[in-house]
């Protein structure tokens, strides 16, 4: 863990009432960036992704390093209480419930900023005001009415990315609104609320497609039946039953493989000397180069490419990366502990700054771990925090407990 180095956040505050994946990938980049995060979670088991099997095993390990939690019962008036005394302190509240759940609970946006005028409310939804705005959302939901689905799959069978791409892109939007309401709040002194959403983040990878639909007045096809732009630009089958992508962009790729890859009789072909010209000769031209590439093995393939300095890359599987060299010697991945014990190297914000290291500073809390500094700052007096907790308004660790005497 690195300390040495002050992070750009230090000193803000934040509340986060987020869960599964969009909230708490915002409060995740700004705990990254060195803010004080404090997951508000229902007492007793939680947040509902700690104890998610199977796909969702992993959320709360991923998305919640750097914070402390805080465990209050919202659905009382106590619990009420307690969480707009704490807003009245914070600098950002960030919330994803679900349509007009704060706003029932007495804490939404006008209610808190009637206690904190400086407050930045940030209200992640899964679409902006409009006809769709009550609608209830989830990340593969957006991905089929946005065009995402439609675009990743083959023609006729949409399919969903890979990993929960609109709820991280979603929640990071909504830290990039907050750091903007921050720096404008030293301007005008007052807070704000902010606002970013799935179906909109949806449309805005859309963007480069509708963009080719409008110039083009053609409907771009999906990525799998897209049509070729590049003579080679695809995955290769290896002699010992792996697969790596190679991609040649440019005439000095194709210059360059040629040499490297000993095929210098391709090289002196005036029928491949251009990209149109190798597509235009694909009959022959892409079975054969298929045969060459297929007797070589994949370190070998990949060794080759490397050397001539074409765009490759192997076919990984998430687990593959616990032991990627670059990500290792980038310092790209933080060790963090795991629920049942033990730790797994899993990655830190895709962000640098030469006077800021985003480091892991805290492994994903407990259920109303580190939440009694936090009461205390805020002015509950021991006997108060004691007496919430026997109610059962707010949850503390035992540690913690204890430590009121």
């Amino acid at each position: 863990m690195n300390t040495a180095r002050k992070l750009p956040l230090e000193g803000i505050m934040v509340l986060e009432l987020g869960h599964t994946v969009m909230g708490p990938t915002c409060g995740l980049v700004l705990a990254d960036m060195g803010a004080d995060v404090y997951k508000v979670e229902r007492t007793g088991k939680g947040d509902d992704t700690r104890w998610l099997k199977g796909f969702g095993a992993g959320f709360f390990t991923c998305f919640n390093r750097n914070k402390k939690s805080i465990s209050i019962d919202l659905k009382s008036e106590k619990g009420k209480a307690v969480l707009l005394t704490l807003v009245e302190k914070a600098d950002v509240l960030v919330e994803n419930f679900g349509p007009e759940t704060v706003d029932r609970l007495g804490l939404g946006y006008a209610a808190c900023a009637q206690r904190n005028p400086r407050l930045i409310y940030c209200s992640l939804k899964g679409f902006m005001p409009g006809p769709y705005e009550k609608r209830p959302a989830l990340d593969e939901v957006v991905q089929m009415m946005g065009g995402l689905a439609y675009m990743t799959g083959p023609s006729g069978r949409p399919l969903r990315a890979g990993a929960s791409v609109t709820d991280i892109l979603g929640g990071s939007y909504g830290a990039i609104g907050i750091l903007a309401a921050l720096y404008q709040r030293k301007i005008t002194g007052c807070g704000q609320l902010v606002q970013a959403t799935l179906f909109e983040s949806v449309a805005f990878l859309m963007g480069q497609h509708m963009a080719i639909a409008a110039i083009t007045g053609q409907a771009p096809p999906p990525m799998p039946d897209r049509g070729r732009a590049w003579s080679i630009y695809d995955l290769f089958k290896t002699a010992d039953g792996e697969q790596v992508f190679i991609g040649v962009t440019s005439e000095r790729h194709w210059q360059r493989m040629c040499e490297t890859f000993g095929f210098s009789e391709w090289g002196r072909d005036p029928r491949l000397a251009s990209n149109q010209g190798r597509i235009d000769q694909r009959e022959w031209f892409w079975p054969a180069l298929q045969d060459r590439l297929g007797r070589v093995k994949k370190a070998e393939l990949m060794a080759l490419a490397e050397k001539a300095g074409i765009p490759f890359a192997p076919v990984a599987r998430p687990q593959d990366l616990f032991e990627d060299p670059h990500l290792n010697q980038s310092d790209s991945l933080a060790e963090t502990g795991l629920p049942g014990g033990g730790v797994a190297k899993l990655p830190k914000i895709p962000l640098r700054m030469n006077r800021s290291g985003f480091d892991l500073r805290l492994n994903p809390p407990g259920v109303g771990e580190g939440s009694l500094e936090v009461y205390r700052q805020c002015g509950f007096s021991t006997a108060e925090i004691r007496s919430l907790a026997d109610q059962g308004v707010i949850g503390l660790v035992e540690a913690e407990r204890s430590a009121l005497g």
